[in-house]
């Protein structure tokens, strides 16, 4: 993880505790795992809209896509039934 080993991450979260304090860091750290969710839920959100946008606008893309889907199931099935 960008080159930290785990004595630095202790060093960094020492400071931080003395900074910050016992009760101030779990606040801390669920706020910043929150933005992260969100910042997640946003790209995810936006990588379906581009693909709604992309399908939309090219003709024949979406019946590719309902034929790839199909294809998948016959697949997943024949999977299931070892075929």
């Amino acid at each position: 993880m960008f080159g930290l080993g785990t004595p630095e991450l202790v060093v960094i979260f020492a400071i931080a505790f003395l900074v910050f304090g016992g009760k101030k860091l779990p606040e801390l750290g669920k706020g910043l795992g929150e933005s992260i969710k969100s910042f997640k839920g946003s790209m995810a959100d936006i990588d379906d809209t581009k693909k709604k946008i992309v399908e939309d606008n090219i003709p024949g893309l979406k019946a590719v896509h309902d034929v790839k889907d199909k294809i998948d199931k016959v697949k997943d099935v024949s999977k299931i039934l070892k075929l």
